[in-house]
């Protein structure tokens, strides 16, 4: 009894065995082992064994808390920083921990690396963070929509990556191609504005110098890399260029830098706005004086060999003039522009390319083409302005004189219908030209107009309060007046219109003999008539709803003033094409009607002419030589 006592004390007293992993796997084996909060503790035996822990620690060296089992107590969780301590820290200062703190959605050590029981080394093929896998394992959480928006971000980046010349090449099996931590950084991920970071706008040439070594050195030295270390953030670097996570082939015909983009797309941001010479003094308008040579012209043309900027300045290799190593440098402009023009000398590459129009320019060249512009442009005007004159009194004469020749005339256009015709003549000319040039700021028209922005809103507001005026107007003679109402009788559209348009093709393309016959107005005049009724309501609805935006968009919703701006831009162009091709040809092209149908100006038709259009209107044969159509109603396209 003595000895059992004594081996009892004995063991007792002796230090504790340490647990083997067989130990924790009696348990953690079973698949189907959860936790309390309903998640899997179970422990893939085979993936453990192979994993990068595997061959150096057992369970409870990263569970230390378990001293027994069964163990009463949840064993405390794992945190890396354990053995990972550098790892831990980087992590504590990127903006995955940033996340964590404002209380969003943050990226932990197991969503990169993978479950913690089976992490693998890297240098893995098959592990989440081996340079093939990475852009997969960021997508998982940056490639999600909904993810991102939560933490107030976007998934773009992601998507534009994966159909970069980087992403693609990834794809393909490349090893070499960038992914998302060489750019990024691995643990400790910055922001760009954080002047830490990678991807700063001072440290983006040195990270793409880890791959593009010699662009990125050259890069260095040019006039952008210079500008860039002396701390001017305007300057460019390859992400301005180039782009981001979006970066094409510059064979891509979508690629910024392209031959045919890179001039209109990248240079002219900096070069031809007025800041680079309001704070550094750099020439302004270089961009435009480009476009305006032969170069621009040609490349504007659709030219893939024409001169760009590139092809003068550089590309990475950008310098002043005054450098020796520039390639506009007066001793090296022979070989520049040798490269296209074979044999030139110093008298052809002297002559500036950016001839400056401004009277501040004093090199010869540009005196020159001062001088002709000045003689040239009084010269034109004067010549044009004669000619012009000459051909409008030979015109007047001899238009006024065939009228004279067609008597006996008739009424077709009242004048009260002849006053609201020049009144929605003028006020759509000047909508039409003071809406589209604020749609089209570049375009002839809206520079010759000459005017600011407020104006020409006041301007286009105006137009279209006189073009509802008389719109409401007409609806007021259509319903009080004798002549009003029956034109609205004569012009309601009839069956017998559609019969007569199937029937005027025929006629006109030679399927039938018999030209069909139209009462006072024909299927044509019908047509333009509500079509001018419909065009005026619409325009006058979304205007008023554009004016009024926010009202409208108080009351009903925002995409209300959107819907309404949309109808209004393509109704105009609808309504501005339709005058030109249907209602021009009815007033100046129809042969019958040459040089113009006057009805517009005077409201006198010839009677031989309207009996031949209007044969079936029975109110002229009653009185044939007389005003009988004195009350005839004049559409926009009156005959």
């Amino acid at each position: 009894m003595f000895v059992f006592s004594l081996l009892f004390w004995a063991s007792a007293a002796a230090p504790a065995q340490k647990l083997k992993d067989s130990d924790c796997l009696t348990c953690h084996a079973d698949a189907t082992m959860t936790s309390s909060d309903g998640h899997s503790i179970a422990v893939d035996q085979n993936k453990s064994k192979h994993s990068v822990h595997g061959s150096m620690f057992t369970c409870v060296d990263c569970h230390s808390d378990v001293k027994s089992i069964p163990h009463d107590t949840t064993p405390k969780k794992i945190t890396c920083d354990q053995c990972h301590a550098d790892a831990h820290e980087a992590y504590a200062h990127s903006i995955h921990a940033q996340v964590t703190i404002a209380g969003k959605i943050p990226a932990s050590c197991q969503d990169c690396h993978g479950d913690v029981h089976a992490i693998v080394s890297g240098d893995d093929p098959k592990s989440p963070v081996s340079h093939a896998n990475i852009p997969a394992t960021c997508g998982r959480c940056h490639g999600q929509k909904f993810l991102m928006e939560s933490n107030g971000e976007t998934a773009q980046p992601f998507l534009s990556y994966q159909s970069s010349v980087h992403g693609r090449a990834v794809a393909n099996g490349s090893q070499k191609a960038a992914v998302c931590t060489d750019c990024h950084g691995v643990h400790q991920i910055l922001p760009a504005s954080d002047p830490k970071s990678p991807i700063s706008k001072v440290a983006v040439a040195s990270t793409c110098g880890k791959c593009h070594t010699g662009v990125a050195s050259t890069f260095t030295a040019s006039i952008h890399g210079q500008a860039i270390a002396r701390g001017n953030m305007l300057a460019p670097t390859c992400t301005d260029c180039h782009g981001i996570h979006s970066i094409k082939s510059r064979t891509d015909p979508n690629s910024p830098v392209a031959e045919q983009n890179v001039s209109r797309d990248i240079c002219a941001r900096c070069h031809e706005g007025v800041r680079l010479s309001q704070e550094f003094g750099v020439p302004s308008n270089r961009v435009t004086s480009y476009f305006d040579s032969y170069h621009g012209l040609a490349a504007e043309g659709g030219s893939v060999v024409a001169a760009n900027c590139s092809s003068c300045h550089g590309v990475h290799n950008i310098l002043p003039s005054s450098d020796p190593r520039s390639t506009i440098n007066r001793a090296n402009l022979d070989a520049t522009c040798g490269q296209c023009h074979k044999g030139v000398t110093q008298k052809f590459t002297r002559t500036p390319v950016h001839l400056q129009s401004g009277s501040r320019s004093t090199d010869i060249d540009s005196v020159a083409v001062r001088w002709v512009r000045w003689i040239y442009i009084p010269l034109i005007l004067l010549v044009i302005g004669v000619m012009f004159l000459h051909n409008a009194i030979i015109w007047r004469s001899k238009a006024v004189a065939r009228r004279r020749m067609m008597n006996p005339f008739m009424t077709r256009m009242t004048v009260n219908q002849r006053w609201q015709h020049l009144v929605l003549l003028s006020s759509f000319i000047v909508l039409v030209i003071t809406g589209f040039a604020l749609k089209f700021p570049d375009t002839w028209f809206a520079h010759t107009l000459g005017m600011g922005e407020n104006l020409r809103g006041v301007i286009h507001r105006v137009a279209g309060v006189i073009l509802i005026a008389a719109g409401i107007y007409h609806v007021f003679y259509l319903a009080a007046a004798r002549e009003g109402r029956r034109l609205l009788c004569d012009i309601a559209p009839r069956p017998k219109d559609a019969f007569d348009a199937r029937a005027t093709m025929r006629y006109y393309l030679g399927l039938s003999a018999v030209k069909p016959k139209y009462g006072r107005f024909s299927y044509a005049e019908k047509a333009e008539y509500w079509a001018l009724v419909w065009g005026t309501a619409l325009m006058g609805l979304t205007g008023i709803m554009i004016w009024a935006k926010v009202w409208v968009g108080d009351l009903f919703a925002r995409w209300w003033v959107d819907v309404a701006t949309a109808v209004h831009f393509y109704e105009a162009i609808l309504a501005t094409l339709a005058i030109l091709v249907w209602h021009f040809y009815q007033v100046f092209f129809d042969p019958d009607v040459y040089p113009m149908n006057w009805a517009w100006w005077d409201g006198k038709m010839p009677v031989d002419h309207y009996r031949h259009e209007h044969e079936l209107d029975h109110e002229l044969d009653a009185e044939p030589d007389t005003d009988a159509a004195d009350s005839g109603a004049g559409t926009a396209s009156e005959k």
